[in-house]
Order: structure tokens, then C-alpha cells, then sequence
């Protein structure tokens, strides 16, 4: 991986210093070893008809936080707060040390194992057992920068993806939930690089909700791929590729919960697209660019995440600072713009919903926060719960 790409990937680790939280520096701190602006609302969406939300549970619940290890004024570790799923107020809690640059968290289905990407030069992917928070060990992710991970629904592989190089692996877990040796790591060296990249920049790998497949959605060749994992051993086989137009940069496609459409975040041209996914072939279909009601200028779209019941998305601003909500319609295949909410931090680089979608939280880079918000089940709109809760350069909010 060059150094043009690393800075790139890394560009706002210079301005973590703006943080709003200041801590003792960790840069000498190593991963473990590895084991040998808005638009007018309209009336009622016309969602399709979902899967129920989960009950909401009672009490406390855990919030995983990720952060950058090695960038002035940064995180420890794997941090570990709660929040209260009636007023979404966070209380901070432990942090798990040891744990380099975990920049994403993945949870495994069974909830008893937590994975964090190690996002450095040579990358790792760590597993950690909450019962205790023993870290169960690490292995190389076999490229740079991972930035993204996420764990294959019947829970024994795990999937990463190196934005460093453009590549992605796949490893085993085991009973325990802990990483054994890659199984197997496929770089993206097709097509050519998108207008003002370097190479690929694979940033999200991810498996479709039928299970059948899995997407890599790669920001540097303006690609999103497609595989068949064999279940039995680990091995990828490409079947298909999607593209966008040039330049869009795309960084992370979310499901709806129907199965049949995604959406889909392109980073460099400040645009989604709703893709419509045919689950016997694992072919992608990318749609027209769409706004993100952010005006003109670099907004970085970050991520995209769709309410349990599939009537609303929420989409993260980084250079607006914002959160633009728009009302899924036709069964999945429409997003209609609706708003956009200040985000009430700096720089939202993740979202992610709670477990049974009451609550939006933001990971707020640069200004070292995580906003949480209120989600009204009948209108969509959010409401901004409290005060930010301080969490060095939080670059990932994980609610368990």
C-alpha cells in the first residue's frame, strides 16, 4: 500500500487533535499479537410490510466504541459504555486496551463474541469475548487498512476488507468464536481505478440477506463484486460485478430488509443510488445517483442504515455534519429525500441503529463524540437525545 493511499485513508487522524475529548496518547500502542440542508417532507410513505422489530429489552444496555489508537488525542482500545433504551443517554464505562487502531466492530450472531478491524499498515482482525472481555487473539487481515468487517450469518467465517490494497479475506471461527488462519484473500486488480484514485480501496464486505452471497464494495475501481463463498472451505468465487459511474467512490451498501433492494453511499461524488439485488444470480443493479440533500460541495457520505421495518433510511454527512432521512417507498425500491438533521458533532463518520430501532447513534470523528438520537416509529423524524457523550476520536458506535 503506498503512502498516498494510507494518508488518504487516514487524512482526518491530522485533524483528530480538534477532538473534543483529550486522553494520554496511545501511539506506542500495538494491536495483540497474532498468534503464529433539507427538502419539503411529503405525506405518508409507502413502505412494505416487514419483519416486526425486536421488543425493546429493559434496562442498560452495552455500547461498543471503536476508535484510532495511533492519531494524537485518540482512543485506548475498544471502549465499553451503556445506554438507557428509554432516554438514550450513554454512561461510560471500561475500556479494553491492547487493541490497535480498532476503527469498525462487528458482533457475532450468537452475541457472544466481538470482532474489531486493527486499521494499520498491516492489518489484523481481532476477536474479544464479552462475557469477560478476554481478547481471544488476532491474525493478519493479509492487507492494509482494514476498515470494515462483518461475520457470515451462520457464524463461522469472518469477512474483512482491506482498504489499503483493494483486497478482501475471509477467515474461520470456531466454537469459541476465535479467528483461525485465513482461508482465503482475493484482491480487486479489475477495472482500472475511478477518476483520482490510486488503486482499489475495498471498504465494506458484507453478506446479502439471503445468505447466498457476499458484496465488496470497493470505493477505488468504482465496483461493487460479487461471491459465492463455499461454506466448507473458505473459498471466494466472483459472479458478478455492479459499477457505478466513474468518480462516485462508493462506500457502503445497506440492505433492505425485504432482501430485494440496497442502498448504496458513494463517498466521492456525494450521491446514493438504490440498487435492486437478484438473489438466484447475486447480480447487483445500480441505480441513478440521487441527492443527499446536502447542497453543493464535498459531504463525504458515509453510511447508510434502514429502519427495522424497512419505511425509513438515515444517511451520515461528514462534511455537512448531518443526518439526511429519506422514506423508503415501493416495496424498497424508492428513497424519497425528506430532511436533514445537524448531526451535533464533527465529522459522523458511522451510524448504526439499536437492536430494535428506537435509537440512531452517530460516531462523531473529529470532534470526539456520539450523538444519539430518537427515532419516532410513525414519521421517522429524530430527535436529538441529550448531550453528546465524549468518546475519543469515536469513529465507531457499536449498540449490543
Amino acid at each position: 500500500m503506498g503512502r498516498g493511499d494510507w494518508s488518504r485513508r487516514r487524512f482526518v487522524g491530522a485533524l483528530a487533535g480538534t477532538a473534543a475529548v483529550t486522553v494520554v496518547s496511545s501511539c506506542d500502542d500495538a494491536g495483540p499479537e497474532a498468534p503464529q440542508a433539507a427538502s419539503p417532507e411529503a405525506g405518508p410513505d409507502t413502505a412494505a410490510t416487514s419483519p416486526s422489530p425486536s421488543p425493546t429489552p429493559s434496562g442498560p444496555r452495552p455500547l461498543a466504541l471503536g476508535t484510532y489508537t495511533s492519531v494524537e488525542d485518540g482512543g485506548t482500545g475498544i471502549s465499553f459504555a451503556t445506554y438507557d433504551t428509554e432516554t438514550g443517554e450513554v454512561t461510560g464505562g471500561s475500556t479494553l486496551t491492547g487493541v490497535g487502531d480498532p476503527s469498525y466492530l462487528a458482533l457475532h450472531p450468537d452475541g457472544r463474541t466481538l470482532y474489531a478491524v486493527n486499521e494499520r499498515e498491516k492489518g489484523a482482525v481481532t476477536a474479544v469475548r464479552l462475557s469477560d472481555r478476554e481478547v481471544l487473539g488476532s491474525r493478519s487481515s493479509g492487507g492494509g487498512a482494514p476498515c470494515h468487517l462483518s461475520v457470515h450469518p451462520g457464524g463461522r467465517w469472518l469477512l474483512s476488507a482491506n482498504y489499503g490494497d483493494g483486497s478482501v479475506a475471509v477467515h474461520p471461527l470456531d466454537a469459541s468464536g476465535a479467528i483461525g488462519e485465513r482461508a482465503d484473500l482475493v484482491t480487486h486488480s479489475t477495472p482500472e481505478p475511478g477518476p483520482g484514485q490510486e488503486g482499489p480501496h475495498a471498504h465494506q464486505f458484507v453478506t446479502s440477506p439471503d445468505g447466498g452471497h457476499l458484496l465488496a464494495v470497493d470505493l477505488g475501481t468504482d465496483t461493487v463484486y460479487t461471491y459465492r463463498l463455499d461454506e466448507r472451505t473458505g473459498k471466494l468465487t466472483e459472479v458478478a460485478r455492479a459499477h457505478t459511474r466513474p468518480g462516485a467512490g462508493p462506500r457502503h451498501l445497506t440492505f433492505h430488509p425485504g432482501g430485494r433492494y440496497a442502498y448504496l453511499a458513494n463517498e466521492v461524488d456525494n450521491t446514493v443510488a438504490v440498487c435492486a439485488y437478484d438473489a438466484d444470480t447475486g447480480r447487483l443493479t445500480i441505480g441513478a445517483a440521487q441527492s443527499t440533500g446536502t447542497g453543493p460541495g464535498t459531504s463525504y457520505p458515509a453510511q447508510l442504515v434502514v429502519t427495522p421495518d424497512g419505511g425509513y433510511a438515515y444517511l451520515a454527512n461528514r462534511g455537512h455534519n448531518s443526518l439526511t432521512r429519506y422514506a423508503v417507498e415501493t416495496d424498497g425500491a424508492r428513497l424519497r429525500l425528506l430532511d436533514t438533521v445537524p448531526v451535533a458533532g464533527d465529522f459522523p463518520r458511522q451510524i448504526a441503529l439499536s437492536p430494535d430501532g428506537t435509537l440512531l447513534f452517530a460516531a462523531n470523528q473529529r470532534s470526539g463524540t456520539v450523538s444519539v438520537f430518537r427515532v419516532d416509529a410513525d414519521s421517522g423524524r429524530l430527535r436529538l437525545a441529550g448531550r453528546p457523550f465524549a468518546s475519543p476520536v469515536a469513529v465507531c458506535a457499536l449498540p449490543l
